[in-house]
């Protein structure tokens, strides 16, 4: 028996009126995300032992009716800590490290009676575009089993596009939600900067990193985010901001004003997506919403400025893996010196090590001003831009990515094109805004995202536009071959 097909609302109506239990709903969890794993390679642990016991105590409980989540299988990134259950960021560095905490999150999760099924692949340390950097294997695109599924967050996309799991967690750095759940079909959520609390998630860039939700339908994707978010006393970026992303759900959009910015759709961009794009802010114009064209000049200083920050903050973040404390601690050791040096040369990956290198490089002594100040300058009128446009626009619209997903190895011996994939999704970060990645349509086959952008807390309103065009498309609905549809 599989109940993948169905939404979260659905499956809590069964739970609720004991047509099936939080155990058979586990149960039949764990045998979607077996029966295609080795097609897709979505995960790195899979907790069946944990999620089995933690289903039957909440049978023995009762499933709470008044909360839609209580009984839900959930999917963690593995780059957020989960008590007693492997996370090793996808790298050799952290293989045999399993935390004594839970990450604010995952807490949030356990507190709404969901159940923690398993650890998704990512790129390593979440450095990198394709999920095909991390340690123990690549994963796959649901869609077409030779392209990537995007990353780094790629098995937390996979794993909800190839009905694995109904809902999981991912993280976002530059795009690494956002593109992803375009390259799979799907939703994906990058909210306000301390929206959601960053307590334990492992650190890559400290000022950008923000965790969200993938789910197949908007308002699935909501519903996950509203429980994930609030204020942390842990995390001292944590916002405290009312939480409540559903209630402009089935609201009309006639008369809200969107941007489409130039830049979002020139130099870079495949035609074939541009297509698509403005067709989307078409129907979208047909809903009763003003499309105007905009501009966002220093869009284009994007990549350069995060690869600066972004590595800078890796570079200090990653300092703590130096085999003293917790991971992987080198054989190789003739010194205290050879300690730190040969496990972090031999517990980091090629894209870590050049992120260190390029952020040490960043932050050194004599070029400190021309690089990492200059970066955070730029950053600033990268920010100022953004302001700019939401004193006269609600949102922002654009494509998610510049081109559908790529081949598998393709693009993994050539970094500067994989950092380049991230040019839409990138300024986002950079000014802490919200943004989500809807389905759009599909070129040659494969999904294409819509990207709406916010101003800050603007959630539910970005929800509210997305779900108008999710209700009057039938995108959402297709679904990939592995998961019973006919593309």
């Amino acid at each position: 028996m599989t109940f993948n097909h169905k939404t979260i609302d659905e499956l809590h109506d069964l739970l609720v009126k004991k047509e099936i239990s939080a155990l058979e709903l586990t149960q039949a969890t764990l045998a979607d995300i077996h029966e295609r794993e080795e097609a897709v390679g979505s995960f790195i642990t899979i907790s069946e032992k944990e999620a089995l016991a933690q289903a039957e105590a909440l049978d023995k409980e009762g499933i709470d009716a008044a909360d839609v989540m209580s009984g839900i299988p959930l999917a963690v990134k593995d780059n957020i800590s989960t008590k007693g259950i492997l996370t090793t960021a996808a790298s050799k560095m952290l293989h045999n490290y399993t935390p004594i905490f839970d990450a604010t999150s995952v807490a949030q999760a356990y507190d709404r009676g969901m159940i923690v099924i398993g650890k998704t692949n990512m790129d390593e340390f979440a450095m990198g575009g394709s999920t095909e950097t991390s340690y123990f294997k690549k994963s796959k695109n649901a869609w077409d089993l030779t392209k990537v599924p995007g990353g780094s967050s790629g098995g937390s996309a996979s794993a909800v596009a190839a009905g694995q799991v109904r809902l999981s967690l991912g993280s976002d750095t530059g795009g690494s939600i956002r593109q992803p759940a375009a390259f799979n079909g799907i939703v994906g959520f990058k909210p306000t900067y301390g929206r959601v609390s960053r307590y334990g998630l492992i650190a890559f860039g400290s000022s950008l990193d923000q965790i969200g939700p993938f789910a197949p339908t908007v308002k699935e994707n909501a519903q996950l985010l509203e429980v994930i978010s609030g204020y942390d006393r842990k995390d001292s970026t944590s916002a405290n901001q009312p939480v409540d992303f559903t209630s402009k759900l089935g609201q009309d959009i006639k008369g809200m004003k969107i941007a489409l910015p130039k830049e979002y759709l020139g130099e870079g961009i495949d035609p074939k997506i541009k297509e698509n794009i403005l067709a989307a802010a078409q129907h979208l114009e047909n809903l009763g919403a003003v499309i105007e064209e905009v501009s966002l000049p220093h869009s284009k200083y994007g990549v350069a400025v995060y690869y600066i920050i972004a590595s800078s903050e890796a570079s200090s973040n990653l300092q703590r893996f130096d085999g003293i404390r917790y991971g992987y601690r080198t054989e190789n050791v003739a010194n205290l010196d050879d300690v730190y040096v040969n496990t972090r040369s031999e517990g980091f990956g090629e894209e870590v090590k050049r992120r260190i290198m390029l952020g040490t490089f960043s932050l050194s002594s004599g070029y400190y001003d021309a690089y990492f100040k200059k970066a955070g300058q730029v950053r600033t009128l990268i920010i100022e831009d953004f302001a700019k446009v939401f004193a006269d626009y609600d949102l922002i619209l654009g494509p998610t990515t510049p081109t559908v997903a790529y081949d598998l190895d393709s693009q993994q011996h050539d970094p500067v094109a994989m950092y380049l994939s991230d040019l839409l999704t990138i300024p986002v970060n950079l000014a802490g805004l919200p943004a989500i990645s809807i389905p759009s349509g599909f070129v040659d086959g494969l999904p294409v995202g819509l990207q709406l952008i916010g101003p800050k807390y603007s959630e539910a309103t970005i929800y509210q536009v997305a779900a108008a065009f999710e209700a009057t498309t039938d995108y959402h609905k297709q679904q990939p071959v592995i998961f019973g549809g006919a593309n």
